[in-house]
């Protein structure tokens, strides 16, 4: 494999499409509370307590600008004004994944940086008339003080200065740490905790690795596992700070500070494991497809020793989340079920705590949602994106606009008042608040 040290790109595969005109609305974001810096937002949990405002009406929301976007499911992030995601472009004359940063503005491209080859085994395109229309990288760029970090689907994880592109450190996990690649290839993002960047895929004994976010030193490795493609969550439960991995034994709870394994929960592995684990108070709930199905787990603490005691579970595939990761809100969860139920798939919310469903709407399809405040923003695998109320007592939908071409595996975001969101095709933003 080619080793890549050269300059951020300068590229037209993004191209700017919004008018002019538009711009007189562009999205001024700068304050750290207005971010979304990170897959699932600023806390990691898929909420942000930025209201998205009034419906929008027949028109659907403001268009500020729409760009090219070629192939890929990995979400954009957004922060200090940057919007950043991942695609596949042409590098030196092979098909070659790069992480692209926008002005969040103007959607005008800054710079372009070259990972490794792009070769996912057809897991994301397979031809079929309902999962069609493209592949791609499918990790999402992190943003923290001033530089980005992103894991590449051949386990390659990078620190670029996120004004320059300029490559700051990079990590081969594969060479360095024996780390073998999945199914489909990588899927997760890099989580950044403290002073710490922590990625999972190493080998025997690196299974979980935490590096200097600066320097790009090892700080701890840990564990004999195998990755999952879903991204890790940061949480406090009973007063402790944990790292929660959704790894092929399992969920694996890891202190930050040394890596040590505070609490594992055995739950089964069948082919493909996507949508990370869910916390609300001390409640932990995963999920998985190809049969797996839901649960929940209670975490509880005896002086220093954490155990786990399951709450409920339910198998097969009539509730659980193919690679859809629910938002919990007030102790329900409300996200995309089913299986390869492409264009059909329910929005549901769930009792976290007995799994008992509270409502379903049908046609979605295997996208995404995420809650802000009181609402949740769902855009549907066909482009549609849908304002929903977060409420238990029934669906009640509040506007509707479809505002992508191409298939949408990945997750909105929402930054200072606009929406972000992108498909295989495309990558736009759109203002929503007052």
């Amino acid at each position: 494999m080619k080793s890549f040290s050269c300059l951020p790109l300068v590229s037209s595969i993004f191209v700017l499409t919004a008018m002019p005109s538009l711009l007189s609305s562009a999205p001024v974001i700068t304050s750290p509370g207005n971010d979304w810096p990170s897959y699932r937002g600023p806390n990691g949990d898929g909420a942000t307590k930025a209201t998205l405002g009034k419906a929008w009406n027949k028109a659907g929301p403001k268009k500020i600008w729409k760009v090219d976007a070629n192939n890929g499911f990995s979400s954009i992030t957004v922060s200090g004004g940057l919007a950043a995601t991942l695609v596949t472009r042409d590098f030196e004359g092979s098909e070659t994944e790069h992480v692209v940063a926008m002005d969040a503005a103007t959607g005008k491209e800054r710079w372009a940086f070259p990972l490794k080859l792009a070769k996912y085994d057809g897991g994301g395109d397979s031809g079929t008339k309902d999962n069609g229309g493209g592949d791609g990288p499918r990790s999402t760029p992190t943003i923290d003080d001033g530089k980005i970090y992103v894991y590449g689907s051949n386990l390659d994880l990078y620190c670029l200065d996120a004004k320059s592109g300029r490559k700051l450190w990079d990590k081969d996990v594969a060479g360095a740490y024996q780390g073998k690649n999945i199914e489909w290839s990588n899927a997760t993002s890099p989580v950044i905790e403290g002073d710490l960047v922590i990625v999972g895929g190493g080998g025997a004994g690196a299974a979980f690795l935490a590096f200097d976010k600066n320097s790009g030193n090892l700080k701890w490795k840990a564990g004999n596992d195998t990755i999952t493609h879903a991204t890790p969550t940061a949480a406090t439960l009973l007063g402790q700070r944990q790292l929660i991995f959704f790894m092929k034994s399992g969920l694996t709870a890891l202190s930050p500070q040394d890596g040590k394994i505070l609490w594992q929960q055995p739950y089964p592995f069948n082919v493909s494991t996507a949508a990370s684990p869910v916390v609300f108070e001390n409640i932990v709930y995963c999920s998985a497809g190809y049969g797996v199905g839901s649960a929940a787990y209670e975490v509880k603490k005896t002086g220093d020793k954490f155990e786990t005691t399951e709450l409920w579970r339910v198998e097969g595939d009539g509730l659980n989340n193919h690679w859809s990761t629910p938002v919990v809100h007030q102790g329900y969860l409300y996200g995309i079920f089913g299986f390869k139920k492409y264009g059909k798939a329910p929005v549901k919310c769930v009792d976290i705590r007995t799994g008992k469903e509270q409502w379903s709407k049908d046609g979605f399809g295997p996208g995404n949602v995420i809650v802000a405040k009181d609402q949740v923003l769902a855009l549907s695998d066909k482009g549609d994106l849908v304002m929903i109320a977060a409420k238990p007592d029934a669906y009640t939908e509040l506007a509707r606009a479809d505002i992508l071409d191409g298939k949408c595996w990945s997750t909105p975001t929402l930054a200072g008042g606009f929406i972000f969101a992108r498909s295989t095709r495309e990558a736009a933003c759109f203002a929503v608040a007052p």
